[in-house]
């Protein structure tokens, strides 16, 4: 059964077809991928990152990164986001950016999902996250 969500995440690369099958092929874990094609990404520090994801919950999520020690949550935004955000100790890769992108039915130890790409096209609203981000700096005391 084809993997959904592997196939939307390898829609942005130059030739998708050759792309997927080699990754599959080679069983490579891990693969850089070029932002700002479908989505760009929001890089937040772990601890604010993982209480803003909670008070959003996986509904209200897109697909969402994170590294071995989850120091980094990287929430998928629709295009244009990176290049307008302005947000302290958040990181953004946009147009002219690769990430680096787990498998998402492989486990990794330095880049994992916490909410894998379902296929879908769903990525996470910014006005909605930057209300979690607001909510989850309160309730960490500036963090």
């Amino acid at each position: 059964m084809e993997n959904i969500g592997l196939h939307w995440l390898v829609q942005v690369a130059p030739d998708p077809e050759a792309f997927r099958e080699q990754w599959e092929r080679t069983g490579l874990g891990l693969v850089l991928l070029p932002a700002g094609r479908r989505w760009d990404v929001l890089s937040v520090p772990g601890r604010l990152g993982r209480r803003a994801l909670e008070i959003l919950g996986t509904v209200l999520c897109g697909p969402v990164l994170t590294d071995s020690g989850e120091e980094h949550l990287g929430f998928l935004v629709p295009v244009g986001t990176a290049a307008r955000w302005v947000g302290t100790g958040v990181r953004s890769a946009g147009e002219g950016t690769w990430i680096v992108v787990p498998h998402p039915e492989r486990s990794s130890r330095s880049v994992r999902w916490l909410v894998p790409p379902d296929g879908s096209g769903r990525l996470t609203d910014p006005a909605l996250l930057e209300l979690g981000l607001h909510e989850a700096a309160a309730g960490l005391g500036g963090w």
